[in-house]
């Protein structure tokens, strides 16, 4: 759908005014301190992964709208993260849920992949809801169910997730349990820990090695007195007990008001427990939005423990998996996902030109109003010019929503596959 002469053309009418804009960033004196040409090159460097659940629109308990021309098989999702990632060029690999997204045609989907210029990322289970025709139900839980039988499906159901994601060359399983309990007294919660911490275990040791397993928490929902997982610290406890190749994923939803993520992400860094993120935004709890559309600044401070954390050679290096977990109700699926990739990049490129040598003077020197005022700096830059810089010299489109409308995507869409068109899963 997007050529590269189709891109070109596209961006020949806005080439004249970025180049003006980028040439008076990259030369503003408030940036003498940065490397801005390898401010750049990071931001053409980052990938973030698109979910296949956020292709469709997702919606809540109470109704759902869909956008038509949703993508019905993993064939029209790998096609529609492809239109992602031919315009911003930071979309290259897309997140599996299973059952959702079980691969059939191998060869073919592999095919497919290579032409779009895309990977599989990671697989995701699914133990939150009863499939047709599964024999146990997860009402009660999953890996830490009372009954063995219905652990041992659950157990199953992962490692077979591994098996579909090694088929199609992905490398991370990712766990999200709904397991918990709505009233005291209805789950001992001891037990319930050390249920799942064997369950997990007998998963990972069904891992290939060079596998990581990522372990999601949650404070509440869809349980409301008790999560099994309900914070870092009990997913951090869960990987330490079962080796190296578990990690902590950080939800930006998945926590209660006000909780300072930044500095939870800049502990699990320490420890060398970050596995990855998954983005959105949140206005009250786990509500799926945007990313950086309600929270930009904690965005930007999250990027700057980051960042900070990458230059620190004291701090573990090690692979830090980023995707998008958003699902809405009133956006295009595709133009949500294109502004959530850019604010991204936005609060990545803030956090890479924060002042670092002056801002350790100012915290060694305790001057709380001058550390503070060098993150404002950062965070007030107008960094739309960088953002718009790699994704041009990587060969997308200089404004991915922009083109994504003038192309008339979603028209294009609805017509290959008609307006009731309604995406896997949701």
């Amino acid at each position: 759908m997007f050529s590269d002469q189709r891109l070109a053309e596209l961006n020949q009418p806005l080439l004249a005014e970025h180049q003006t804009q980028f040439q008076y960033t990259a030369e503003s004196p408030r940036l003498r301190h940065a490397d801005v040409a390898a401010v750049v090159q990071k931001l053409i460097d980052f990938q973030v992964a698109i979910p296949s659940w956020a292709l469709g629109t997702g919606g809540t308990r109470f109704g759902r709208f869909a956008a038509g021309g949703e993508p019905a098989t993993l064939e029209d999702k790998i096609g529609d993260v492809g239109i992602l990632q031919a315009l911003n060029r930071s979309s290259n690999s897309i997140s599996l849920h299973i059952p959702w997204d079980i691969p059939q045609d191998i060869p073919g989907l592999q095919q497919l992949l290579k032409e779009k210029g895309l990977v599989i990322d990671s697989v995701n289970s699914n133990t939150f809801q009863d499939q047709k025709d599964q024999p146990h139900s997860y009402k009660f839980g999953s890996l830490s169910h009372t009954d063995k039988a219905v652990r041992e499906q659950a157990i199953q159901h992962n490692i077979d997730c591994v098996r579909y994601g090694r088929q199609l060359d992905a490398k991370t399983l990712t766990v999200w349990l709904a397991d918990g309990s709505n009233f005291p007294g209805q789950s001992h919660l001891r037990r319930a820990f050390s249920r799942t911490q064997e369950s997990l275990a007998s998963i990972y040791e069904a891992m290939p090695s060079d596998w990581t397993m990522l372990v999601e928490y949650k404070p509440y929902e869809p349980n409301f007195y008790s999560m099994v997982i309900p914070d870092w610290g009990t997913s951090l406890a869960l990987c330490q007990a079962l080796g190296q190749q578990a990690q902590v994923l950080v939800d930006l939803g998945h926590h209660l008001p006000n909780t300072n993520i930044e500095q939870i992400v800049g502990r699990l860094r320490q420890f060398g427990r970050l596995g990855g993120f998954h983005f959105n935004g949140s206005m009250y709890g786990d509500d799926d939005l945007t990313t950086g559309s309600i929270k930009p600044f904690q965005l930007f401070l999250i990027f700057n423990e980051l960042v900070d954390a990458a230059l620190d050679k004291s701090v573990p290096a090690e692979a830090v998996a980023y995707m998008i977990d958003a699902s809405h109700n009133v956006k295009d699926p595709l133009e949500d996902l294109l502004q959530s990739v850019e604010n991204i990049l936005s609060a990545y490129a803030k956090a890479l030109l924060v002042d670092r040598e002056a801002l350790a003077e100012a915290q060694d020197a305790n001057d709380v109003v001058r550390a503070e005022e060098i993150l404002r700096d950062a965070f007030l830059t107008d960094v739309r010019p960088l953002v718009s810089e790699a994704y041009l010299r990587s060969g997308g489109a200089l404004n991915p929503l922009a083109a994504f409308r003038a192309e008339g995507v979603r028209e294009k869409l609805i017509q290959q596959r008609g307006k009731h068109s309604v995406s896997t899963g949701l």
